[in-house]
């Protein structure tokens, strides 16, 4: 299994901090935040390559951040703006593209971090057989309107899912992280010729569930999304790592 981590953004709510830094290499508690990820995933012994999506203004960062293990290839989409960039849709098919990807696919994003293990989240996925994302209980309706929105049967299917409406239909969000299955990664080209949308990364799940099951896992545990400089603060603070 291939793990895609999206860190292509130009995090400018976090300025000056991220101004000539890319946010996924920040560190919280001493330990950058992929270092957080990897060093979690590495647990479940599903992964053989982690894929960082970078823009060219930040590849030098990770490229020598990457040099500490042979499993970690770094790609640089090419962009050098917030303007100019590809959105995350684009750049999970660049990657499948540029390396000729044919993998079962974990995709995550880069500046989240979890009190939980991912390994469940990959087991989950792969009792399934199915691709999959997490989902989690939002009280803040404002908050719901940023992120994208599931509604599930009984048994985890979504039977529909919203990328930032203006009117949500339930108050499960989800976070940025999937999983897809092989057959389903290589359907990104079609989601994207079909209209999906390519700036958040949930559209192309939204896009995925009118044509093939998917499910939603209820998250285990809490994240800390790393959006601006109070949430970073906050990290910095309360983070205490995978807790179980």
């Amino acid at each position: 299994m291939k793990c895609l981590i999206l860190a292509a953004g130009y995090a400018t709510r976090l300025y000056p901090l991220t101004e000539n830094f890319p946010k996924p290499l920040l560190e919280v508690q001493g330990k950058s935040i992929l270092d957080w990820l990897i060093d979690d995933m590495e647990a479940s012994g599903a992964i053989d390559e982690y894929i960082v999506i970078s823009n060219h203004k930040f590849a030098h960062h990770f490229d020598a951040w990457a040099k500490k293990s042979s499993k970690i290839t770094v790609l640089d989409d090419g962009t050098e703006s917030n303007e100019t960039r590809l959105g995350a849709v684009k750049d999970i098919q660049f990657a499948i593209e540029k390396l000729g990807l044919q993998d079962d696919m974990l995709v995550i994003a880069g500046d989240n971090l979890l009190t939980f293990s991912l390994t469940k989240f990959i087991a989950y996925a792969q009792e399934k057989k199915a691709s999959c994302t997490m989902r989690y209980y939002e009280h803040n309706w404002d908050r719901l309107l940023k992120t994208g929105v599931v509604t599930v049967d009984e048994t985890d299917k979504i039977l529909r899912m919203t990328e930032k409406s203006p009117t949500p239909e339930t108050h499960w969000a989800c976070p940025a992280f999937y999983y897809y299955t092989r057959e389903d990664a290589m359907l990104v080209a079609k989601g994207i010729a079909s209209g999906c949308g390519t700036d958040a990364p949930g559209s192309y799940l939204s896009w995925l569930c009118t044509q093939t099951p998917v499910y939603a896992m209820e998250m285990p545990g809490e994240r800390y999304d790393i959006g601006n400089l109070e949430t970073y603060e906050k990290a910095q603070t309360e983070y205490k790592g995978i807790q179980g």
